[in-house]
């Protein structure tokens, strides 16, 4: 493994897909900064994993809704850890599946603020370091907002507002050689799909039907949608900015 120079940051490094995420990108010999919102444990346990691996980790708690909180973090990594190239946006809260008429309006911004205010201020605190390392974003949201399920508005009405800010920055940011791209998740066996099963979100029905829809007649896997990931965060990648990568097995198709 050779250690690179520059850090990777990934918030929801505790989730089933930010797991899979920060796994990858310490193979590549990345050293990795993570965020958490309360699963001190499982934060404490990556950090090991990559530890014993060879590889080299933190993990902070931060509320990334509390943009003072978050600029404090921005500082501290790039102070005791180093300067982040790829950021990688993972973080986002458990979002059960309902129908929008019974979703208040109160609700609604609460998850707008924690999926998109979020997203924008983890990337105004670290964007000069990635204007300096001409570095890559990556923010993962979800193939609904593609093929529209019904009872994920809650998720696809806010994760699209997410993707509209990829989109943005791509096209102001390219003259600094940052990229920013996005992939959108479809069912998975674990992750936030998992959390959904195991709520009784979606029943045994519910499951065949989604299974129907997509053309590889199986639901994928966290690190299929981590592969996707590192893929656009490395130089393979390097002409490839504003886009977004469906990881869905054709569902969105």
């Amino acid at each position: 493994m050779v250690e690179s120079s520059h850090c990777a940051v990934v918030t929801g490094g505790t989730g089933g897909i930010g797991i899979e995420i920060v796994r990858h990108l310490a193979s590549e010999g990345r050293p990795v900064a993570l965020t958490y919102r309360s699963n001190s444990e499982r934060a404490d346990a990556v950090v090991a994993e990559v530890a014993a691996a060879g590889g080299k980790a933190r993990a902070d708690r931060v509320d990334l809704t509390d943009t003072a909180a978050v600029a404090a973090w921005a500082d501290r990594v790039r102070g005791e850890f180093g300067e982040p190239s790829v950021l990688v946006h993972a973080a986002g809260p458990h979002i059960p599946m309902v129908h929008l008429s019974s979703v208040t309006p109160d609700v609604y911004a609460r998850h707008l603020d924690a999926e998109a205010t979020a997203f924008f201020a983890v990337v105004h605190a670290l964007l000069p370091a990635l204007r300096a390392a001409q570095g890559s974003v990556v923010a993962v949201t979800t193939a609904a907002t593609d093929r529209y399920p019904v009872r994920d508005g809650l998720s696809s009405g806010t994760k699209g507002a997410v993707e509209a800010l990829v989109r943005a920055f791509a096209v102001e940011e390219g003259r600094y050689g940052v990229r920013f791209n996005s992939v959108g998740p479809g069912m998975l066996t674990d992750g936030m799909a998992e959390r959904l099963i195991g709520s009784d979100d979606l029943d045994e029905r519910a499951l065949a039907v989604a299974k129907s829809r997509i053309p590889l007649n199986r639901f994928g896997r966290a690190s299929d949608v981590a592969a996707a990931v590192a893929f656009l965060a490395s130089e393979r990648a390097g002409f490839v900015t504003g886009q977004k990568l469906n990881i869905d097995g054709g569902y969105s198709a």
